[in-house]
């Protein structure tokens, strides 16, 4: 298993509800806590990540600030289209300060996933790094 979350290893950012220029989207699968995606102070907010093929995945890490409702779901589909839930999570407050969750999922295969960020604990939440374990399906 190694972390097929990661741009180095292929993959890509899809869509986000939200952009900008100083802090892309691409800094939550650059590898390092030391960038981050930020949304606007509306929500829902949405990532999709794709993968260059379909994955075999099993935990999902998460790195982030203010997020309290977070939803993420699957497609194995090859365009990002007919998602299914994979899990739901409440974060609990920690004033401003990094959330670091790690998700255990059922193993399941995957194209795509998308990370619906459903509310949060300010106005503004950030994304510092998104891991995610799983190997290519042969």
């Amino acid at each position: 298993m190694f972390d097929v979350a990661l741009n180095s290893a292929g993959a890509k950012i899809a869509l986000v509800s939200s952009y900008d220029e100083n802090y892309p989207p691409e800094n939550v699968i650059d590898g390092t806590l030391d960038t981050f995606w930020p949304t606007t102070g509306l929500f829902p907010q949405e990532l999709i990540l794709s993968f260059n093929s379909l994955m075999s995945i099993r935990m999902i890490k998460i790195m982030c600030s203010n997020v309290k409702d977070l939803q993420i779901q699957k497609s194995t589909k090859t365009d990002p289209v007919d998602f299914e839930t994979l899990a739901e999570k409440e974060f609990e407050n920690t004033d401003g300060q990094m959330q670091m969750e790690d998700i255990k999922i059922p193993v399941t295969s995957a194209c795509h996933i998308r990370f619906v960020i459903k509310s949060g604990f300010d106005h503004f939440i950030s994304i510092h790094k998104i891991s995610i374990e799983g190997t290519a399906v042969q």
